[in-house]
């Protein structure tokens, strides 16, 4: 009888759903996964060693999958509604506090590292338009931020319903596939011209731990999780697990696609940024940039939605008057767009935000929640894997930033590659890749 209550209570509706049917909270879940952090996972195989880098991508979404799923059992275990509730009940205001700076954090710092893509990417689009020249204000990021900033992603994040992101979420995605296709068919046809690094295809490398935050930024959507959830018609642990497992695993199948397309074709000259490497006069590569920067505008306010939702549960007690929710909302997303204007170097921030925000976010707590509250026997296997993905955690988190601190990133925001040369006159005097 204990066995039914708990499958009951796990699997209890809330008490009201929201608007999404299960194809768009899927959409919200890809969408979210599918952000910034896809960009860099070339990037994470170059880092791990590409063997072991697309091994590690399938770990990171299988404890991605199981973690989003434990994140709703804990929730109706304990019968909270947000991720903050949760970890107030199970860990008490200290725990509470170190969440909401976690989740804050997060989706903000991805806020920051959309506005850097689109000054990157689209500045670099508008410079292949006859009669754009240099000094044209198009070329400017500075412009081109704040032109996104207040023609699309502020108005877009002024929305109060989640559910209404469904649509621009599925257009997202189709631009993400389309993104993935420009990458694959450049694999094909300009890896012949990039000579490929020195142990290009070993199993493992020693920053691998730094691959890991990459991978782990790359697959969060844990902030997003209650939110979504909430948005469901009818909110059961079935509809979100189904929801869940489609929507990972479709993430999965294009993150591994598009991380071994772009390594392939660069191999150790691989950049957080992606589409760094590829030449300025390709035009394809060109199409591809504005593609990418249309689907991180389109994100963008999806995240804008988290640290939002973080604020008013802090500040306001979850509710925020008309007022308020537009103040609060242009204050976020003016203090994002201030940092992005003065930063503009990706691959760091991918690396930071995924050892010091994403891993405890996608391994540790979601995991030490539901631990303190499962009634189970120690050895449950549902309490084992927990605790294996806490302990992992623990390591990447602290492994991952002495590493990333110790060895950072260079950054080489604007370089053209020695390769986009017509006769590689660079190659002799470059050095090769570890």
């Amino acid at each position: 009888v204990e066995t039914d209550d708990k499958i009951a209570l796990l699997s209890k509706p809330r008490n009201k759903g929201g608007n999404s049917d299960l194809a768009s909270a899927g959409f919200n879940i890809i969408n979210s996964i599918i952000g910034s952090g896809v960009i860099g996972l070339p990037y994470s195989m170059k880092e791990a060693g590409f063997p072991l880098g697309i091994l590690l991508l399938f770990v990171v979404a299988l404890i991605t999958d199981y973690s989003i799923i434990l994140l709703i059992k804990g929730g109706n275990l304990s019968s909270t509604k947000t991720y903050q509730e949760l970890v107030r009940k199970t860990y008490g205001l200290v725990g509470y506090l170190i969440l909401s700076i976690l989740q804050f954090l997060y989706p903000f710092i991805a806020m920051i590292s959309y506005n850097i893509i689109t000054g990157d990417t689209l500045t670099k689009v508008f410079q292949r338009i006859p009669g754009v020249g240099v000094d044209n204000v198009l070329t400017d990021r500075h412009f081109i931020i704040l032109l996104t900033t207040i023609i699309f992603t502020l108005p877009i994040s002024l929305y109060r319903d989640i559910a209404k992101l469904g649509k621009v979420s599925l257009l997202s995605l189709i631009l993400t596939i389309v993104i993935l296709v420009v990458v694959m068919v450049r694999t094909v046809t300009f890896s012949p011209q990039v000579p490929k690094s020195e142990n290009a295809w070993i199993f493992a490398k020693p920053n691998a731990v730094q691959a890991i935050g990459v991978m782990s930024f790359a697959f969060i959507c844990h902030h997003n999780s209650f939110l979504i959830y909430g948005s469901l018609e009818e909110p059961t642990l079935k509809n979100w697990s189904q929801v869940t497992h489609m929507s990972v695993a479709l993430a999965l199948i294009i993150s591994v696609v598009f991380a071994a397309s772009g390594y392939m074709t660069f191999t150790g000259y691989t950049e957080g940024d992606i589409f760094e490497n590829y030449c300025r006069d390709d035009n394809l590569a060109t199409f591809g940039r504005f593609c990418y920067g249309v689907t991180v505008i389109l994100t963008f306010p999806l995240e804008c939605f988290v640290t939002r939702e973080v604020i008013a549960n802090v500040f306001f007690h979850g509710n925020l008057s008309t007022v308020f929710h537009v103040v609060v909302t242009v204050v976020i997303v003016a203090v994002a767009t201030g940092v992005s204007l003065v930063y503009d170097c990706l691959g760091i921030v991918l690396e930071l935000n995924g050892v010091l925000s994403a891993t405890p976010l996608v391994f540790i707590i979601p995991s030490a929640c539901y631990l303190r509250l499962s009634k189970e026997r120690w050895n449950h296997s549902d309490n084992l894997i927990s605790c294996l993905i806490l302990v992992l955690g623990v390591v990447v988190m602290a492994v991952g930033f002495v590493m990333t601190v110790l060895h950072p990133q260079e950054c080489s925001h604007g370089k053209e590659m020695f390769y986009c040369s017509p006769s590689n006159v660079s190659l002799h005097n470059s050095t090769l890749p570890p």
